[in-house]
């Protein structure tokens, strides 16, 4: 009689065993599901051809191919594999074989931080295929991260003497470039020196950069707290605590900084479930690249028992309905940032273009994908 009473209680409470109501990452309305998003965006970005820096102008070919793919490329792989779809495994396989051949000049140089993050996408394509030509491309992007090259200039070899990328920038787009292709060199190898790499170079930013309130200046010559900037350390911490050894002697300072960042986001997580272009201030646009990448972190934490389900999972929900509420009827997320190097005022950062489909923002929407499918 008993439990009889209490079913009929959480049927009028709207709720029903297994269920968190608002914090639910589990049930989705009819269409926005993970999976349902996910293949939308995947199969978007499979149709696609290259973008020159995340923007579907197609009148701007790239030279090479730009970090906005890349993360795409490797949010496309990891979905992938989450929702078991091995015919479009080999889709995402087959987009990248002419870079191995007829379409080699697309291979960027390994010269800088968002030019090295490319290796990810071949570390990815190793641990899905156990080709072994993946595996060598992605370690040659990922190695010479950290080998110092005969005309570095005096800044990168003074990185390089502290044990840190010579890429080193101090911004904190690098805390997912950097970590990111170090860290599936890891995966990769089994070797620990990449994760410790990554895990030296998240110490050394956090201690650096991070402010006292948990969120990050886009660097030290810009003191402004610019939504995606913020978002590539949200992401980068989340994916390195996935993958770091929890007895890394720098795990705890790594969770610490991370936890500091997710609390205090959710001081500013809006109503509607986005964050801003810039994240403390109530008058700055509703950003959705910043919000992907906070959405992704924060379900991650959630998966992991890292943050409070009920608390966080109700963000994680509210932010991927937001997102979703994005979309337009191509499937590509509208008022994304363009790309931003470092600006000295506001009005910069407030008046950056809003971009409709760019990959800057349907990279990490298909993180959260994923990380809700995991």
């Amino acid at each position: 009689m008993r439990k009889w009473y209490l079913w009929v209680l959480l049927l009028l409470w709207g709720c029903t065993p297994g269920r968190q109501g608002d914090a639910d990452l589990e049930n989705w309305p009819e269409g926005k599901s993970p999976l349902e998003v996910g293949t939308r965006l995947a199969e978007d970005f499979l149709q696609s051809p290259h973008t020159l820096f995340g923007d579907r102008d197609t009148s701007r070919k790239p030279q090479y191919i730009t970090y906005p793919d890349v993360c795409a490329w490797l949010g496309g792989l990891w979905f992938a594999q989450a929702s078991v779809n091995p015919e479009m495994a080999a889709r995402f396989e087959e987009r990248f074989l002419p870079l191995l051949d007829a379409d080699s000049q697309l291979l960027p140089r390994p010269n800088h931080v968002d030019n090295n993050v490319f290796g990810a996408v071949p570390l990815e394509l190793f641990l899905q295929t156990r080709k072994e030509t993946f595996l060598q491309l992605g370690l040659m992007y990922a190695d010479t991260q950290w080998d110092l090259p005969a005309d570095a200039s005096p800044v990168h070899r003074e990185w390089a003497r502290q044990g840190y990328s010579w890429q080193s920038r101090v911004w904190i787009d690098d805390m997912f470039m950097i970590t990111a292709v170090q860290a599936q060199a890891f995966r990769a190898t089994g070797n620990q020196e990449y994760i410790d790499r990554a895990a030296r170079e998240m110490v050394f930013y956090l201690d650096t950069i991070q402010l006292d309130n948990g969120l990050f200046y886009h660097s030290p010559e810009a003191p402004f707290i610019w939504g995606r900037g913020n978002g590539w350390m949200a992401a980068g911490t989340a994916e390195l605590l996935r993958l770091l050894p929890r007895e890394n002697p720098h795990y705890p300072r790594i969770m610490e900084g991370y936890l500091l960042m997710m609390n205090a986001l959710l001081k500013y997580q809006s109503e509607s479930g986005m964050w801003r272009q810039i994240v403390d201030d109530p008058e700055a646009w509703e950003e959705s690249s910043s919000t992907a990448m906070f959405t992704y972190a924060i379900i991650t934490g959630v998966k992991n028992g890292w943050l409070d389900a009920e608390t966080f999972g109700a963000a994680a929900r509210k932010g991927w309905l937001a997102l979703v509420g994005h979309l337009d009827e191509h499937d590509r997320i509208t008022e994304v940032c363009a790309g931003t190097p470092i600006g000295h005022t506001r009005e910069y950062y407030l008046d950056r273009p809003r971009i409709t489909g760019d990959l800057h923002g349907q990279a990490p929407f298909l993180w959260c994908a994923v990380a809700l499918l995991r």
